[in-house]
């Protein structure tokens, strides 16, 4: 004798969860780094010397301390973001390896943010007792992360974005080029871990990705 077999109940269908509009965390994003271009404008560079760094350490202690606390703030929704982004895509079936370049530059990019602000944090919280030997190490560290550091692996974001927006025409064709323009621009930049001569194009990549990532944030979804 058998038994019969009753047929499993149909699985209802998951629901799709996309995250966040795009424009959200961009928004917050650029709130957070025209804040820090603006507390830090007049700050120090790797190129004065270490009693220089360590002297404006000296008098500026709680402004440090502040832009730290900014350019930390900025990671975050960097990385919620490139998430977004990567779901957002991975949602309109592009599986290209673009996809994983956007999300790992983006969370790399935010963590370099992270790091920078850090040591920013570390340079102003032990300046009364430091040498200036450390000073300036501490100095050339944030400004290294916060910029070749930064901005190439933005660049990877910016590009991952770029290219399947270009080629399934989710932007209109000239921000696609503009941000590989930015891209390439990014790429270069790695060099000016080499020369200073190449550091005017950190702020290029960075502003400019800023205003395209804003851009195409609410692009994006009216298109996709």
């Amino acid at each position: 004798m058998t038994e019969s077999v009753e047929p499993a109940a149909p699985t209802a269908p998951r629901a799709r969860q996309g995250g966040p509009p795009l424009a959200l965390p961009a928004i917050a994003y650029g709130v957070f780094v025209v804040a820090s271009a603006a507390i830090g404008a007049g700050g120090t560079r790797p190129d004065m010397s270490a009693a220089q760094v360590l002297a404006y350490d000296l008098g500026h202690v709680t402004l440090l301390k502040v832009l730290a606390t900014v350019v930390f703030a900025a990671a975050l929704p960097l990385v919620i973001w490139a998430a977004t982004g990567y779901q957002w895509l991975r949602d309109r079936g592009i599986s290209a390896p673009g996809t994983v370049m956007a999300l790992s530059g983006g969370i790399l990019a935010a963590a370099a943010l992270a790091s920078s602000a850090l040591a920013t944090w570390s340079a102003a919280d032990s300046a009364s007792a430091a040498a200036p030997a450390l000073a300036h190490a501490l100095t050339g560290f944030a400004f290294a992360a916060g910029g070749s550091g930064f901005v190439v692996p933005f660049a990877l974001m910016v590009a991952g974005v770029a290219v399947p927006s270009l080629i399934r025409r989710l932007l209109p064709r000239w921000m696609s080029i503009a941000g590989l323009v930015i891209a390439a621009v990014g790429m270069v930049a790695t060099l000016a871990l080499l020369t200073p001569a190449l550091y005017p194009l950190l702020p290029i990549v960075r502003f400019g990705g800023l205003i395209w990532l804003l851009v195409a944030s609410f692009l994006l979804p009216r298109r996709g």
